[in-house]
């Protein structure tokens, strides 16, 4: 038996913190207010001394996981690779059900991200696209075909 008792949140870390969040409020989450943590906590934590961090926490409006933002005040952010193909190492997507695919898209593209390949159908059960969104996070948007 293992430690884990169940999945908390994702953390991702971000530049613009208030453009991280609109966008993925407009995607349906829901964003708790924006709070600011320092201090022995987070520098034990981290491992890093004298660090501030916003943190905005979002939720779908049903509750479970959450998705933790943070945006560094100190020490400065260091570059990421916001063009990262899908078969870079490390954290490559977080992955959403939506009830309408096509609606999801456009949304997001009206809004200025674009897919990073295209919408694809799987075995008839699933169609899915990958979302470059805010800072090159991926999100997979995920529609169950009905049958």
């Amino acid at each position: 038996m293992g430690f884990a008792e169940r999945f908390d949140h994702i953390g991702i870390t971000v530049a613009d913190i208030d453009t991280a969040t609109a966008f993925f409020v407009g995607l349906g989450l829901e964003a708790d207010p924006k709070m600011t943590v320092e201090g022995e906590f987070l520098d034990t934590v981290i491992g890093m001394t004298g660090a501030v961090t916003e943190i905005v926490m979002l939720r779908l409006p049903g509750g479970g996981t959450t998705l933790e933002l943070s945006s560094f005040v100190r020490p400065d952010h260091l570059p990421g690779s916001p063009a990262a193909p899908a078969n870079e190492l490390g954290l490559r997507n977080v992955a959403f059900v939506v009830t309408d695919l096509k609606a999801a898209v456009d949304q997001v593209a009206a809004d200025g991200y674009g897919l990073v390949g295209g919408i694809g159908e799987y075995e008839g059960a699933w169609r899915m696209a990958y979302i470059r969104g805010p800072e090159g996070i991926i999100v997979s948007l995920a529609e169950q075909i009905q049958n």
